[in-house]
C-alpha cells in the first residue's frame, strides 16, 4: 500500500466521533417573565435540549463544536417542517431552551441565513424562509434533506445531478495530463481495495469521495470544481444501492480503476462511458439511471 492510502487509513479508523458537552459554554442568562405572551413562537418540545447529543452523524465528523451542533438542530428543524415558512425564531427563546450562549445563538443564527434558512430584518425579528429561497445545493441542506421527510425527493435528484455531472468530469479529465493528480486518484483505489478486503466500509467511502472529488478537480472546470460538494454530499447520504459508491463492492472498485486506466491514457470517452457505468452498477435497483419526470 502506498504511503499516502496507509497515512489515510490510519487517520480514518481514529477519527474523533466525541463532541463538547453542553457544560462548555456559558448560558445564554434570560429569565422567564410571567404574563409575557408566546403566541407564535416555535415550540421547541421535539428539540434535544442537550447539545453534546445532538447531531452525532454530521456535526461529530466536522468537529464544530456548540455552535455547528445548534446550527445542526435548528437546520434539521426547519428543513424537516417543524419549524415552518415564517415562524419567528426569538434568539431569548433559544438560548433559554438549548442553554447555549448568546454568542452561539447569534453566530448560529448568521449561518442559518446564509444558507437561506432563515431573514434577520429591522423590527420583524428572525423568521424562517420559505423553501424557494433554501440554498439547495449547500451540503448541510442536502444532508438534512436526505434524513428528513424529503429524503427520497432528495437522493432522486442527488442522483439525477450526479449523472449530469460526473461523466462530464470523467471524459474532461481525460484532457489534463496532471501525474500528481493521476496517482492520488490511483492511490485512492488501491486504499478502497485495501479497505474492501478488510471490511472497512468507514475507510472505503472516505477513499472514495476523495477519488470523485479529485476527479472534479482534474477536469480542469471551476464551475464543475464548485459542485464537487454535491458529489461528496451524495455520497455520504447515499443510504442505499443506488450507485456503485453506496457500498464496497468488486464491480464498484472495477469501474474506479478503469476510469484511472482512461485518464492514463487520455481516451475522454472511455473515461466518461467508465463513469456512467459506476453510476448504475446494481441492476437490481429498479430505477437507476434517472428517467425524464414529466412535467
Amino acid at each position: 500500500m502506498s504511503t499516502l492510502a496507509h497515512t489515510m487509513m490510519t487517520a480514518a479508523r481514529s477519527a474523533d466521533s466525541g463532541l463538547a458537552g453542553p457544560g462548555e459554554l456559558d448560558r445564554y442568562p434570560f429569565a422567564e417573565h410571567p404574563g409575557v405572551d408566546r403566541v407564535g413562537l416555535p415550540a421547541w418540545d421535539g428539540a434535544e435540549p442537550e447539545l453534546g447529543r445532538v447531531g452525532r452523524r454530521a456535526a461529530g465528523s466536522r468537529g464544530r463544536g456548540l455552535h455547528g451542533q445548534l446550527v445542526q438542530q435548528l437546520g434539521q428543524m426547519i428543513v424537516s417542517g417543524d419549524l415552518g415558512a415564517d415562524r419567528p425564531l426569538v434568539p431569548e427563546e433559544i438560548g433559554q431552551r438549548f442553554e447555549v450562549s448568546r454568542t452561539v445563538v447569534r453566530e448560529s443564527l448568521r449561518v442559518l441565513e446564509a444558507k437561506g434558512l432563515v431573514s434577520a430584518r429591522p423590527n420583524v425579528g428572525t423568521r424562517v424562509r420559505p423553501v424557494s429561497d433554501w440554498n439547495l445545493l449547500d451540503p448541510d441542506i442536502i444532508e438534512w434533506r436526505a434524513f428528513g421527510p424529503q429524503r427520497d425527493d432528495q437522493r432522486r435528484e442527488l442522483n439525477e445531478l450526479r449523472w449530469t455531472i460526473e461523466p462530464l468530469a470523467a471524459r474532461l479529465a481525460a484532457g489534463h495530463g496532471r501525474d500528481d493528480v493521476q496517482q492520488r486518484l490511483g492511490d485512492m483505489v488501491e486504499l478502497m481495495g485495501h479497505a474492501m478486503a478488510q471490511g472497512d466500509p468507514l475507510t472505503f467511502s472516505r477513499a472514495d469521495a476523495e477519488f470523485h472529488s479529485l476527479l472534479i478537480q482534474l477536469a480542469g472546470n471551476r464551475m464543475l470544481e464548485h459542485l464537487s460538494g454535491i458529489v461528496s454530499a451524495a455520497l455520504q447520504v447515499s443510504g442505499g444501492p443506488v450507485t456503485g459508491c453506496d457500498r464496497p463492492t468488486e464491480s464498484a472498485l472495477g469501474h474506479h480503476a478503469r476510469i484511472v486506466d482512461a485518464l492514463a491514457a487520455g481516451d475522454g470517452g472511455a473515461a466518461e462511458a467508465a463513469m456512467r457505468q459506476l453510476l448504475t452498477v446494481h441492476p437490481e435497483v429498479e430505477r437507476v439511471v434517472p428517467a425524464p419526470r414529466e412535467h
